[in-house]
């Protein structure tokens, strides 16, 4: 016999998740099903007016250990893991008295609602992992052909309508897809469980390394319109979208990248984004002012950009912004008269961030490679104060100090080579991701020029040292008087030298920002 032809003829069903479950095992006892559970499910399924065998009275063996152990039994596994087509299996369950499980609707222990859920205890989290569960989905998937495997409720109405359509019967197309999920779920669950402990013992990297992440949604299209693209993890449950047209794959990045640039900031502050570089950035007092020292940065750049606030925005500012044509705004909070106005235009998005949530979420920077994947550690470190040191005669003022550091923090979020130009609050020119740094230099100066910015008596920052003195001249030429590096060239003393005959202060960090 074909698993084709095979009708089913008795279901476990053992689910934390009760979902949709009353109406599924309904279908099932309608089709001449016998239904099988375990403790809670059963007690679920038997308050709701069906009869149900007990796991317990099948196998002739209690629950024991407080539920720890109750499918873990040769009568489930045999049942599980039987071939209805092999004659000797067939002989052993008859010789055992173990009837066959054609059907297995399970989902697991709520591990990642208890990790999230704020309060568990150790104890609790570690109650909460699945054993018997991923033991007969494993079984159940390994066995496909006779065994059907059904994790996901979504999936619940399609299977019952494919069983009353088929006369009780499941085509083996669908049983390698349901068994496909099943190994999927428990890996998922697997690898949850093993950062869980990662994190317990503070290894960064393990020997196997195994990404885990729940699809969020399908997107229209990837970085370009012939790619496809799906979005994984808990972005959305971070950044939550108020309005505005679906979020792009190239949104979903800029929407990172903004949001780490202007969380480096605690007094108010505003980020504009273009393609994950910051087109300006400025502080104030209140993000009114902060908004109007980023946007004279770049006149031009915002326009289809990305702007992030670290404040919540009130309708005054809302005013401000409402006319300028960007595709995504990002604030903590926006005022519901902020709100009312903002949403006039139907497809700009307005993303509401919780960025301590943000912040938290930061664990591991992952990008592929062929055949595998890059991880490293985030750089979530601004400088080394111990390592940061005036190397010129001149030591800086305080207004230099301060727009060194504040072109530092902009620097670290622009992409290699990145060369940025500014005062104590705000950016004045930014060059980024040449190949030549003074190309980056260059363009920087040129941007200034156009949009009449004046550099003289300004800071600029470098993400990496300056390998001549080229460089740093050219600054000096544009109208720099400040500049912080974090210094490593052979030719440093060179550079140093040039920066004293310059007159001009220079301060090492000892630690550099590449952004690839």
């Amino acid at each position: 016999m074909k698993c084709e032809e095979y009708k089913l003829k008795r279901a476990l069903i053992s689910v934390s998740d009760k979902t949709d479950i009353v109406d599924f095992a309904t279908g099932l006892h309608d089709l001449g099903i016998e239904l099988i559970s375990t403790g809670g499910t059963a007690d679920y399924l038997r308050a709701c007016g069906l009869p149900v065998v007990n796991v317990s009275d099948l196998t002739g063996f209690p629950e024991i250990l407080d539920g720890r152990v109750k499918t873990l039994h040769p009568k489930i596994h045999a049942g599980l893991l039987a071939q209805l087509d092999n004659e000797a299996h067939q002989k052993q369950l008859e010789e055992h008295d173990f009837p066959s499980i054609d059907l297995l609707v399970v989902n697991l222990y709520p591990f990642e609602e208890t990790l999230a859920r704020e309060g568990s205890t150790h104890a609790e989290i570690v109650e909460n992992i699945d054993i018997g569960g991923p033991a007969m989905l494993r079984a159940a998937a390994k066995n496909y052909r006779w065994t059907a495997a059904v994790v996901n409720p979504q999936h619940y109405k399609e299977t019952l309508t494919l069983l009353q359509m088929n006369n009780g019967c499941l085509p083996e197309r669908v049983r390698i897809g349901l068994a496909g999920e099943a190994f999927e779920h428990t890996a998922h669950y697997d690898a949850v469980v093993a950062e869980y402990f990662r994190t317990q013992r503070n290894s960064s990297f393990p020997e196997l390394y195994t990404l885990q992440a729940r699809r969020g949604k399908n997107l229209r299209y990837g970085e370009n319109p012939h790619q496809s693209a799906v979005l994984y993890g808990k972005f959305t449950k971070i950044f939550n979208q108020l309005h505005g047209k679906e979020l792009s794959y190239n949104n979903i990045i800029d929407i990172d990248a903004a949001s780490r640039l202007v969380m480096e900031f605690g007094e108010p502050a505003v980020a504009i984004i273009k393609h994950t570089n910051p087109c300006g950035v400025g502080i104030g007092s209140d993000l009114r002012e902060a908004y109007n020292k980023a946007f004279a940065t770049d006149t031009v750049s915002p326009f289809g950009g990305i702007i992030a606030f670290n404040k919540p925005v009130d309708e005054d500012l809302a005013q401000m912004i409402h006319g300028i044509f960007t595709e995504v705004l990002i604030a903590p909070e926006f005022s519901p008269e902020a709100l009312e106005l903002l949403k006039k235009k139907k497809d700009r998005r307005l993303i509401q961030v919780d960025y301590n949530v943000l912040k938290k979420s930061i664990k591991h920077d992952i990008r592929s490679v062929a055949g595998g994947y890059l991880v490293q550690n985030p750089d979530d470190v601004l400088l080394d104060e111990d390592a940061l040191r005036v190397v010129t005669q001149r030591d800086p003022s305080d207004d230099e100090r301060a727009a060194m550091l504040f072109a530092w923090k902009v620097a670290k979020h622009v992409k290699s080579n990145a060369i940025v130009y500014a005062a104590p609050d705000r950016t004045l020119a930014i060059g980024a991701g040449q190949m030549s740094r003074v190309d980056s230099a260059r363009i920087a100066v040129q941007k200034a020029k156009d949009a009449g910015i004046e550099l003289k008596g300004c800071a600029v920052a470098s993400d990496a040292f300056f390998p001549f003195a080229d460089g740093l001249l050219q600054a000096v030429e544009a109208g720099a008087v400040a500049v912080i590096q974090p210094g490593g060239s052979v030719r440093d003393e060179e550079v140093i030298a040039a920066a004293d005959e310059s007159n001009i202060t220079m301060m090492f960090t000892g630690m550099r920002h590449f952004r690839h």
